[in-house]
């Protein structure tokens, strides 16, 4: 089986307050003179603490454009994405040359050449290194990266392949938006990084093992959640029905998953689920009927960084490994959601 020899996860330079970021939202995105209880209401609602972003925050207004905007995304995730691979790869006791395929996710800018392309010099990869750019998957990135480095070294036993998930988010605020969508995401979303190390079977690694897969798009919820690309970058889609789309289809998908590999909910050790936002991850506690203290990390995880889009899933599992590992043997189930609106989950073996 594929094993998750290591993961590791860092967070972009600036670290503020929710207050700090909740007051340079109310100035840049306000009329002047505004009444500001709805941002303030929605700010304190996603129960977040602090957050990372890319520049400090009296950069942002300088920035007039897409262009402008993308060049900051590229010159930050580069050193950001090295710092978390070349984490992964220390704790795993790889070596950058040891890397046969480099798969990289973001939804928040794009590049070309890659970043990816861009990382293998600096960190030392070779020059043969497979390489797979993703964008558009969203938050479901970190898990169904996973996924796919495992689809991967089913047929290349012999590999080892990294996933590195980079997410700017501060970088999508629009300053001439104040819908709800907006405001939303503005009190909900960091900067930060991830990096998995992942081994094929005949590879000697520790660390869980990937069971099986499942990816599900639910039809008709294109709307859900997603980007509008406009003139001043990427302008957020996020409907309120999300909770609800999570309560219809979660329950059914897991219980299925878990099914086909004669499991329940009763015997998954840990959950390590995408911090979605304080609403979905009621939504998906009160679904699967999850016990007292099942999502604890993930609530830590949006409290302490926010939402990392396809980071986010992996600094919980990062987190799992280092403060909850399950008892050996045990099952664990990996999930997250995002455009589409989708599902992603992996079977996990300790």
């Amino acid at each position: 089986m594929t094993r998750i020899a290591a993961v590791h996860g860092a967070l972009a330079p600036h670290q503020h307050s929710q207050h700090d970021l909740t007051d340079t939202v109310a100035r840049s995105c306000l009329p002047a003179g505004a009444d500001r209880r709805v941002l303030d209401r929605l700010h304190r609602g996603a129960r977040v603490t602090t957050r990372h972003t890319a520049l400090p925050l009296d950069r942002y207004g300088a920035l007039q454009d897409f262009g402008a905007v993308n060049d900051v995304f590229i010159e930050t995730a580069v050193p950001l994405g090295a710092e978390a691979v070349t984490g992964a790869l220390d704790a795993a006791g790889f070596s950058p040359r040891d890397v046969d395929l480099l798969m990289f996710t973001s939804v928040t800018g794009i590049a070309a050449p890659s970043v990816d392309a861009r990382l293998v010099g600096r960190l030392g990869l070779r020059p043969d290194v497979k390489r797979v750019p993703v964008f558009g998957l969203g938050c479901v990135a970190g898990a169904a990266g996973i996924a796919r480095l495992h689809d991967y070294l089913l047929g290349h036993p012999d590999d080892v392949a990294v996933l590195l998930s980079v997410e700017l988010c501060s970088l999508t605020f629009q300053r001439d938006d104040p819908s709800t969508a907006n405001l939303v995401a503005s009190g909900l979303f960091g900067d930060g990084a991830a990096a998995v190390v992942a081994c094929g079977a005949r590879r000697r690694a520790t660390g869980p093992a990937v069971v099986s897969t499942r990816s599900h798009l639910y039809p008709g919820t294109e709307h859900v959640m997603g980007w509008d690309i406009t003139g001043s970058g990427f302008r957020i889609v996020l409907d309120a029905s999300v909770p609800d789309v999570v309560r219809k289809n979660l329950a059914e998908d897991v219980d299925g998953f878990l099914a086909g590999h004669g499991l329940g909910r009763e015997d998954i050790t840990a959950w390590v689920c995408h911090p979605g936002g304080p609403k979905v991850l009621e939504a998906i506690e009160e679904v699967l009927a999850l016990p007292p203290g099942a999502l604890d990390l993930t609530w830590r995880s949006l409290a302490a960084v926010g939402n990392l889009s396809s980071s986010s899933v992996l600094h919980v599992l990062r987190d799992t490994l280092e403060q909850r590992p399950p008892p050996a043997g045990t099952a664990g189930l990996l999930l997250a959601m995002g455009p589409g609106f989708c599902s992603e989950l992996v079977l996990l073996r300790w």
